[in-house]
């Protein structure tokens, strides 16, 4: 596996997750013709949060710290619009990028590193019933199998797609390398919602 890669890029209101799943209508042409190749090919596309600009129109300007998408469904509806879903794999960075005729943006990215797997620690240890309450009420295709509530890194990660935190406060979780501290912050923001200790009067839903 080389450690760089070219991708088309599609800017978005929302950040994804590596292992997340993010649903996504799809209408505008040259988001259909990238979805069409990727199809064909088999290949995928990355998802960037947008740091300026819009969804729709003139070309957004995107964070340079994205997730690739795999599209695992595509249903084609009339008048051409596409619904697909899509599952976070690599995380990776923006080296350069470039406009295409037509509108779309791809870049050149460089694969993260993962961290290997980390137990969540005592002290942290109490968002982890609360994830299970959240994965057993709302979990079905949304989380992908086996549920590894015992690494820090996951557990940090499913709450990070499913907290209603502003799209830059997801951005600063995408980016941390450290899960212990992604665990930390996502602790601190379950207290600010009023979900700990108990859960019981503000439940999530997957996005």
């Amino acid at each position: 596996m080389t450690d760089t890669a070219h991708l088309p890029l599609f800017p978005l209101g929302t950040a994804l997750f590596p292992e997340g799943s993010l649903p996504l209508r799809i209408f505008e042409p040259r988001y259909r013709r990238m979805i069409g190749q990727c199809l064909k090919d088999h290949t995928t596309f990355g998802v960037c949060l947008i740091a300026a600009g819009q969804e729709v129109g003139i070309p957004a300007v995107p964070y340079l710290l994205g997730t690739e998408a795999q599209i695992v469904s595509a249903d084609h509806l009339r008048n051409g619009v596409v619904e697909i879903v899509v599952r976070g794999r690599r995380r990776f960075r923006v080296l350069d990028h470039e406009l295409e005729e037509g509108g779309l943006l791809t870049g050149t990215v460089s694969w993260l590193p993962e961290p290997p797997p980390q137990p969540v620690p005592e002290h942290l240890a109490e968002v982890v019933p609360l994830l299970q309450k959240l994965i057993d009420q709302y979990g079905g295709g949304h989380v992908v199998e086996p549920y590894r509530y015992d690494d820090a890194g996951w557990v940090s990660t499913r709450f990070a797609e499913w907290l209603p935190l502003k799209p830059e406060a997801k951005q600063r979780l995408l980016e941390l390398d450290d899960p212990i501290e992604r665990l930390a912050f996502v602790r601190d923001a379950l207290y600010e919602l009023g979900m700990l200790p108990d859960g019981e009067d503000a439940p999530l839903k997957p996005r």
